[in-house]
């Protein structure tokens, strides 16, 4: 009889939580396991037989269509978003959130949106905080949330961001939180019914499986904001949740402010590393223009390519030294 269903998000440093936490898991507990983890899109996950080779529950990437079973614990693939649906699993290849797929706030969402009060949704450590607006839609559908403590956790952004938007019920080191988990998966539970399924949740969450009538649909959850989509271009649709401020375009693709700021630090460093090529190329072949002009005793049109190739140079100086700038902030915040 499947009791609970446990949903467990992580990112940088997640391989290590999990590994710990399954390995304390009894092998007949009665409740279903997924996981997602953020990794490559182009590697194959080698995290099922990690987590196999842990502890009792056998780990598993699930089929499309598979029956959802107790004591099993179903591993999101690569490049694919893990839906949970009534009774049966389906993997997705939707849009991206919070520029990862799989997402955590997918497998969170659509686990709420199908089993209500039955959800626990466990967040592990990890950079930016996906997973913070899923276990949000836990929480408002009557599930339990769990996070591991940051000062534990390699990377505590994520656990970070859960504790600071959303009232978790735990906050625990690794070690304790599988015996909360069995504890919790063999109390009684009474499903919520009454606990609204809002029109949003029901949206993003048919958004993520490529649903035809949520994508054709021409209403958007949110309000249209001054913001494009960086995977797209198209407008982003500003959405509050209780005071968590997320993002989503016509086309699916949503993000966190945090992954948004990712997303466009991104977008800008690319347009500043081209925009120093081409100020380079241009100073040296200005540079080169003005020899030439110099030997061919034009000094009127030498000092106007001088004088050119020392502006681009300076220019080219300025974006180099922002750029060094940027990129060591960026290293140094990573690390905390």
């Amino acid at each position: 009889m499947l009791a609970r269903i446990i949903v467990i998000g992580a990112s940088a440093g997640g391989v290590e939580a999990l590994r710990e936490l399954v390995s304390h898991l009894p092998s007949d507990l009665p409740a279903a396991v997924f996981v997602v983890l953020h990794i490559s899109p182009n590697n194959g996950s080698v995290l099922p037989s990690i987590l196999s080779r842990a502890g009792s529950l056998k780990a598993i990437h699930p089929q499309p269509g598979e029956v959802i079973a107790p004591g099993r614990i179903y591993v999101a693939p690569p490049n694919h978003h893990l839906i949970v649906k009534s009774g049966i699993i389906e993997l997705s290849n939707g849009p991206k959130e919070n520029n990862h797929r799989p997402a955590i706030d997918v497998l969170f969402r659509t686990a709420a949106r199908a089993y209500d009060s039955l959800v626990i949704g466990v967040v592990l450590s990890g950079l930016l905080d996906d997973g913070t607006a899923g276990l949000l839609a836990i929480k408002q559908r009557g599930g339990i949330a769990i996070v591991q403590d940051p000062h534990e956790a390699l990377y505590s952004a994520m656990p970070r961001s859960a504790i600071e938007n959303v009232e978790v019920d735990y906050i625990l080191p690794v070690s304790e939180i599988a015996a909360t988990l069995k504890q919790l998966v063999n109390e009684p539970v009474e499903r919520r019914q009454e606990t609204p399924l809002s029109s949003d949740l029901e949206m993003e969450s048919d958004m993520a499986e490529l649903e035809p009538a949520a994508m054709q649909n021409d209403e958007r959850p949110g309000t249209p904001s001054a913001f494009a989509c960086p995977d797209c271009g198209g407008v982003l649709w500003e959405l509050n949740d209780s005071n968590l401020i997320r993002f989503r375009c016509r086309t699916g693709h949503a993000f966190s402010v945090e992954s948004l700021l990712a997303q466009q630090s991104e977008a800008l460093e690319e347009a500043l590393w081209t925009a120093l090529r081409a100020l380079e190329e241009t100073a040296a072949l200005r540079e080169r223009m003005f020899q030439r002009a110099s030997q061919s005793g034009h000094r009127g049109i030498a000092e106007i390519y001088k004088e050119q190739a020392h502006t681009a140079k300076q220019q080219a100086l300025i974006i180099r030294q922002a750029l060094l700038n940027g990129l060591n902030g960026k290293d140094q915040s990573a690390e905390a």
